[in-house]
């Protein structure tokens, strides 16, 4: 029997949909939406609230912030101070994936719109379920220049034998 469902591990197709997934996802979307409306109301700590308190891994600028606290007082010091600061938040583009009851892999780009250096991006998570609701257990956020040219892709032929 483990034989015959190799192929079917490794094949490459997803899972079938499971029948609660649409509300998981829904429920993730809500999230993301109560973050969204808490930053663009300079609420950090409420932004706080959809990542896992105190075990979160949070990945930017090449830096890994200490959990929890770390990730907020990056906030705070970073986009804190004044509205002009702080920008408006806009996540857009949004995959979501129900790798199991309890994760789900949440990939979307944003835009941090604001009068100096605004910034666009994609941020990828695992929201956990922990305790009946989502969390985010691990962000990674890439962001980059809107207005830098986009990158040329090199015309080079890096495996000859594939022509």
């Amino acid at each position: 029997m483990r034989l015959l469902l190799r192929p079917l591990l490794f094949s490459g197709a997803a899972p079938p949909a499971r029948p609660n997934d649409a509300a998981e996802k829904a429920a993730i979307l809500k999230v993301v939406a109560d973050m969204e409306a808490a930053w663009n109301r300079s609420d950090f700590t409420g932004y706080m609230a959809g990542f896992w308190n105190p075990g979160v891994t949070f990945v930017s600028g090449g830096k890994i912030q200490d959990g929890w606290q770390g990730t907020l007082d990056h906030y705070v010091r970073d986009y804190g101070g004044s509205p002009d600061r702080r920008g408006t938040l806009h996540f857009y583009d949004i995959r979501i994936d129900i790798l199991a009851p309890d994760a789900a892999l949440h990939i979307s780009h944003y835009n941090l719109a604001r009068p100096e250096r605004s910034q666009e991006g994609i941020n990828t998570r695992l929201f956990r379920k922990v305790g009946g609701r989502w969390v985010i257990a691990m962000y990674h956020v890439s962001s980059y220049d809107p207005a830098a040219p986009a990158a040329k892709a090199p015309a080079t032929n890096l495996c000859p034998s594939w022509t």
